[in-house]
């Protein structure tokens, strides 16, 4: 599998496994502190290629992608679930077998600038995605179904309407959510 866009990853390890699953050049952030001549790169890839932003599924991984998308709009997303990143503790794409860097990257997902909002805060507060003990779950579960990865509850919500989450996959996500709930017997 060939990859036409420049793929932003946080460090060699990640670019390694990248390269182990897929023909793909990458750039690498060098962790956290993103620098301006980093996102220099960034945005001449984006301009000349494309960008896929590919971080890890935690909290600095997240921050990254967020600092990226900001300065350089129209990037695509890839997500890994973080059972599929996970070794010994550690969280990492470094970590993912190569079906599962490939699977997160045939199920990329486009930013859409000034998208119309699809979803409304008040409904993500009423189908329990925040403030209830189970919010957090329910969140990953339906991350991990819709491709989008995980986060808060605002993130959460601006993920579905940044990338164009429509109300078909919603409701076949949220489907599938409320039955595994039924068969395992949680509400």
């Amino acid at each position: 599998m060939k990859i036409k866009e420049v793929i932003v990853v946080e460090g060699l390890h990640d670019k390694i496994a990248i390269e182990r699953a897929v023909e793909a050049d990458c750039l690498i952030s060098g962790g956290s502190a993103v620098s301006e001549s980093f996102l220099k790169q960034v945005e001449r890839a984006q301009r000349e290629r494309g960008v896929i932003i590919f971080t890890d599924p935690d909290y600095p991984g997240e921050r990254i992608r967020k600092i990226v998308a900001k300065r350089v709009p129209g990037c695509k997303h890839a997500f890994l679930p973080k059972e599929e990143a996970m070794e010994n503790g550690d969280i990492g794409i470094e970590n993912a077998s190569p079906e599962s860097i490939r699977r997160a990257l045939e199920a990329v997902r486009t930013e859409w600038a000034g998208a119309e909002e699809q979803f409304s805060w008040l409904e993500i507060q009423q189908l329990g995605l925040t403030g209830l003990p189970n919010s957090a779950e329910l969140r990953d579960q339906l991350g991990r179904i819709l491709g989008i990865g995980h986060g808060n509850a605002k993130t959460f919500w601006k993920k579905l309407n940044m990338l164009g989450i429509t109300r078909a996959e919603w409701e076949a996500a949220w489907n599938q959510v409320e039955t595994a709930h039924s068969n395992t017997g949680k509400n």
